[in-house]
């Protein structure tokens, strides 16, 4: 049986009546969890070792304006799909838990921060790692469970871990996508039908593989507000002139009052 737990007191002692030897697995989330989720708990699961999935919606990483208050949250369903996959705890820790004397002290991301996403949202990495490292922190894990759709969060963490020494290790797993093509996402459930259609045309825009022929089917889609097109190494750093070889491109844009991204792996 999955145990919930909202303190660390309680999620260690889920821990100890699992058998945890020291090694832990993490999957981080904001809840409202889909197939994307899913896959990240089954791939921690390989491993052999107790499985955590963390529960937050972090206000740290949300701007003035951005939707935190209207953020799906959907913790009885989300813990039912949890033990359905046999996880061992759950940790749904409170705001007051997390940031007991409030945002004080906060992780910078450094350049790569303020790129992408970052440019949009610029405090919006501060707040993700400094909550992925308390995370981390909090629940002991030796490895964490990322999935490559935040593609630019995937590397910061990363970078954190180098960086900081942390003694996690960083597992980042293929995007999950609806069969349309359509990365899932828990910001999905937001599109009306016809936005949803509009947003198909995210996933066929990156299938082409091409930086001009993805621009020209957004720039042909009608409801697309485009954010950014970018094509980048696969370490998020500028082509060089005259590079050839993978690299990764990536989008972000609004469908209705719905941001959006996703990227993909190509070759150049």
């Amino acid at each position: 049986m999955t145990k919930l737990t909202k303190t660390p007191e309680e999620l260690q002692k889920a821990l100890d009546c699992a058998g945890a030897s020291g090694a832990v697995s993490l999957v981080p989330t904001m809840g409202a969890l889909h197939s994307g989720h899913i896959s990240l708990v089954r791939e921690a699961q390989k491993l052999g070792n107790p499985v955590v999935v963390s529960i937050f919606v972090n206000p740290l990483q949300f701007a003035p304006g951005e939707d935190l208050d209207a953020y799906p949250r959907t913790l009885e369903e989300d813990i039912a799909k949890l033990e359905a996959e046999g996880v061992e705890a759950v940790f749904a820790p409170s705001v007051s838990t997390m940031y007991p004397h409030g945002p004080r002290t906060t992780i910078h991301p450094g350049p790569l921060g303020s790129v992408l996403e970052g440019t949009t949202r610029p405090t919006h990495f501060a707040g993700v790692l400094t909550v992925v490292a308390k995370l981390f922190r909090l629940t002991g894990a030796t490895d964490a469970f990322f999935g490559e759709k935040d593609y630019q969060q995937l590397a910061l963490i990363r970078q954190m871990v180098e960086d900081l020494h942390l003694p996690v290790r960083v597992h980042g797993c293929p995007i999950v996508r609806e069969d349309s093509g359509l990365a899932l996402s828990s910001r999905n459930r937001y599109l009306s039908e016809e936005e949803h259609h509009t947003a198909l045309m995210l996933s066929r825009a990156l299938a082409t593989g091409s930086y001009d022929d993805a621009l020209a089917v957004l720039e042909s889609a009608e409801g697309i507000e485009l954010d950014y097109l970018a094509v980048t190494t696969p370490e998020l750093e500028e082509l060089p002139e005259g590079y050839t070889g993978p690299a990764r491109l990536l989008v972000a844009a609004k469908v209705g009052e719905t941001r959006l991204i996703d990227n993909v792996e190509i070759q150049v």
